[in-house]
């Protein structure tokens, strides 16, 4: 199987091994998001989640300036009724529903839409020159694709407040030293380390790294005994597949692994 073609040419894909590089392509427009880019985007995570080429997805920006300013402001106008708005098909919540583990490589502004793009992502690396903001308040509004709950979530309730009701930027210094990216890399070799990074973990059993993804997400959501309960089991059903007897076998051989996502 190979890279789906897109329904835009603002978003690019580029599968390399088992790593989708997905790539926000608008960088005149500081790769916002209009609602023919979202309904790509969401084309795109429907793929990726289908094929088992794709083991896990790049996202990046085009350009220099900017991973993604958000929604395009101007595009919003269009929605004849605020519940025709609030029920739009949003490409934060296909980001949120694929299964497989997905890397931000966040080369610029990560403002409003963008700054939620990146906290759908697994892992997060950011460029020394990116920075990341919660804007809607100085237009009147909010976030909605998860801006809260993220925020809260990676950085504590004291720095999600500062940055929710201000709307002001953070460097990338300080996203690093508030915990809301992993890594710091210099804006050139930013996308090289991602997909290397992808690589990394394209190389572990499949099954077992999207059970992660899952089993982590549910540890934010449940008590903690029930969070423990919840990994045994994910562990047992692991711990069953073809790929935990290849991983085994291998170890004992002192070989690599081949798994095959069984």
């Amino acid at each position: 199987m190979t890279a789906p073609v897109p329904a835009t040419d603002e978003i690019l894909v580029e599968l390399v091994d088992q790593v989708a590089v997905v790539t926000l392509n608008r960088p005149q427009k500081l790769n916002s998001v209009t609602q023919e880019m979202s309904d790509a985007l969401v084309e795109v995570a429907g793929w990726a989640n289908d094929s088992d080429e794709v083991r896990v997805l790049v996202l990046t920006g085009a350009g220099e300036r900017a991973f993604c300013a958000g929604s395009d402001i101007r595009s919003l106008d269009k929605y004849a009724t605020p519940w025709d708005f609030r029920n739009r098909e949003d490409y934060c919540d296909a980001l949120r529903l694929l299964r497989k583990p997905v890397i931000a490589a966040v080369n610029g502004y990560a403002f409003g839409g963008g700054l939620e793009t990146a906290m759908t992502c697994d892992i997060r690396l950011a460029s020394t020159t990116a920075s990341f903001a919660a804007p809607e308040i100085k237009l009147g509004w909010i976030g909605g694709g998860g801006m809260s709950t993220f925020l809260a979530h990676s950085i504590g309730a004291s720095n999600a407040a500062l940055m929710l009701m201000t709307g002001d930027p953070i460097d990338a210094e300080r996203a690093l030293a508030w915990g809301l990216v992993s890594e710091l890399v210099a804006p050139d070799a930013l996308l090289e380390r991602a997909v290397e990074l992808g690589r990394t973990i394209a190389a572990r059993p499949p099954i077992a790294a999207e059970t992660a993804k899952a089993n982590l997400r549910a540890a934010y959501n449940l008590p903690q005994d029930a969070a423990i309960a919840y990994e045994r089991d994910l562990q047992t059903v692991t711990f069953a597949t073809d790929d935990a007897a290849e991983g085994r076998a291998a170890f004992a051989e002192k070989r690599p692994g081949v798994f095959h996502r069984r």
